[in-house]
């Protein structure tokens, strides 16, 4: 099936790939290859030199609720490989090179044309006024498609994902203007429902989204939070010290959970 939207691979039709199993490899490493072989996000990330299929979920959520706007600061968390800074790029600068992106990862990944690097754990006590500095100012938009590596056990996975995303949010809260969005990974089973209580006191909006590049089988999905009620960053030094809050939050392009 040919992945669909403004994101996917416009309806070219791609034909079966069947791995073989071989000697020494287990069947589940099998049937990832073979999903990878014959994922329509592959091929059409691999096409356009995108650095990961992931890149189309932060499109698809983009194109629904319109946060990566020209001239946004942006922060994405754990960014290796850097398929989303490569999307944020694209989208906050446009034709206008204004907006600004900080990536910001303890692993070290290639150099994205029209983005800071940070090689730097974003839990380091000096990462909040390295990204800030790196941005002239508080950010407009945190990103965190963060996840702890997988377990096989989906309470545990659940449980480490969440933990990640709390402080993920620690951080945005610190870092961000008001006005702000945060988006970030879980998994669903259950634990989320602090987070989410905690999020709807700092932001005007909160949303659960499953995107369409994200597989239907899996227990990902992300929780978006915009116009953040609180000041923000406290660096006296910083400009733009304040961003104006979005005209339109995302109720007006209305996106259920998947």
């Amino acid at each position: 099936m040919a992945a669909k939207g403004k994101g996917g691979s416009g309806g070219r039709r791609q034909l079966t790939t069947r791995v073989r199993t071989a000697r020494g490899r287990r069947a589940s490493s099998t049937r990832w290859l073979q999903r990878q072989l014959n994922d329509p996000y592959v091929a059409e990330a691999q096409h356009r030199g995108l650095r990961s299929r992931a890149a189309f979920k932060l499109m698809e959520l983009d194109d629904r609720f319109h946060f990566l706007e020209p001239g946004k600061r942006v922060v994405d968390l754990g960014a290796a490989p850097g398929g989303w800074t490569k999307v944020a790029v694209a989208r906050v600068q446009g034709k206008t090179k204004k907006g600004c992106v900080v990536a910001i990862d303890y692993l070290a990944m290639d150099a994205v044309s029209g983005a800071s690097i940070l090689e730097l754990d974003f839990l380091d006590a000096s990462a909040p006024a390295c990204i800030c500095e790196g941005l002239d100012g508080p950010a407009d938009v945190v990103l965190s498609d963060m996840a702890a590596p997988a377990s096989g056990h989906a309470s545990t996975d659940h449980l480490r994902i969440i933990t990640l995303c709390e402080a993920a949010l620690d951080f945005a809260e610190e870092i961000l203007a008001p006005g702000g969005t945060f988006l970030a990974k879980v998994l669903k089973g259950g634990a989320e429902k602090e987070l989410l209580l905690r999020m709807k006191k700092s932001f005007r909006v909160v949303k659960h989204a499953k995107p369409p590049a994200s597989r239907p089988g899996s227990a990902e999905s992300y929780v978006i939070a915009m116009g953040f009620k609180g000041s923000g960053f406290k660096g006296s030094g910083l400009k733009g010290a304040a961003s104006k809050p979005p005209q339109d939050g995302p109720e007006a392009h209305g996106w259920e959970p998947g």
